[in-house]
């Protein structure tokens, strides 16, 4: 029998680098929400794939950019902490964007992390050749990165051959988590998330992104179906409209959908009840930040 290989691998990049879909593609089902509103991701979100006998621990980090309030900050710092930990990083970079200021700050931040590296230009299949192949070299001329990979996170373009080349690099050891298994995050987290992401999905910018869910009651029922109370903080109370709707018409449209997604993740039906409630400065309340998987930065 062949010897098992696991590891960690840390995607770090920009916001709307494509680093959840690609967690996603790699992991070959849904791990992390994705909207198109930047700065979905906050805590570091991990998902299992598996290439032959290798297991690879996808973390899935905030993205990362200049922090201008609390909440920012945590997810930097997230982002930061994920890659220092992990035993290779892959920096995406969307290709459309090139070397902007934000990749442009990551770059040169990237010689504090030890760990193994590589460069994954994502959205190539929105971007000419000839570019992809300047940006690649200039961005190697930068940091030193152990492979060049070039993908579509979001169609599928060589996120396979990639997948191969992690598994290659995974150190030897046991598998941690079941070969099944994709997802690592607590079922009551995911299920935050996935309503988080309907509500973007459902509001766009209506809403501003000082905004989460938490899911505070779960409780399993004799016919095999469980029972889910979650609470939508918002910051004021115009948000708190917003969120419900006329007629509590956007409500009903979230918790319908999220109620789907919810009962696909926990492999049974689910009865989704919602509630909305203002809780100004929350992101100064560290058990926000608990519920969230973030360390709550001081000062």
């Amino acid at each position: 029998m062949s010897e098992t290989r696991c590891g960690f691998v840390a995607l770090i990049g920009a916001p709307n680098a494509g680093k959840s879909t690609l967690v996603n593609a790699l992991a070959g089902e849904k791990v992390s929400i994705v909207t198109r509103k930047a700065q979905t991701t906050r805590a570091p979100v991990r998902g299992v794939a598996m290439e032959g006998d290798a297991q690879i621990v996808l973390v899935d980090t905030p993205g990362i950019f200049a922090p201008k309030r609390r909440l920012d900050r945590a997810m930097v710092d997230a982002a930061w902490s994920g890659a220092g930990d992990a035993d290779f990083v892959a920096l995406l970079i969307d290709a459309r964007k090139g070397l902007d200021d934000a990749a442009e700050a990551i770059v040169a931040a990237l010689p504090a992390s030890g760990a193994a590296r590589a460069l994954v230009l994502n959205k190539i299949d929105l971007v000419a050749r000839e570019r992809l192949l300047g940006l690649a070299e200039t961005i190697n001329a930068r940091a030193k990165f152990a492979d060049t990979f070039m993908v579509s996170a979001a169609g599928g373009d060589g996120v396979a051959d990639l997948r191969r080349a992690l598994g290659a690099r995974m150190p030897p050891g046991p598998w941690l988590y079941p070969e099944d298994q994709v997802s690592v995050a607590p079922l009551r987290q995911m299920a935050a998330e996935i309503t988080r992401e309907k509500i973007f999905e459902r509001l766009h910018d209506e809403l501003p992104y000082q905004m989460t869910v938490e899911t505070e009651g779960w409780t399993e029922r004799p016919d095999g179906s469980a029972r889910v109370e979650q609470v939508v903080y918002v910051a004021r109370e115009g948000h708190k409209k917003i969120v419900i709707g006329e007629g509590g018409r956007n409500l009903k449209a979230i918790g319908s959908a999220a109620r789907k997604d919810i009962a696909e993740a926990a492999g049974h039906p689910v009865h989704l009840f919602l509630f909305v409630k203002v809780r100004a400065n929350w992101e100064d309340d560290p058990e926000r930040y608990r519920e969230m998987g973030l360390d709550f930065p001081k000062g």
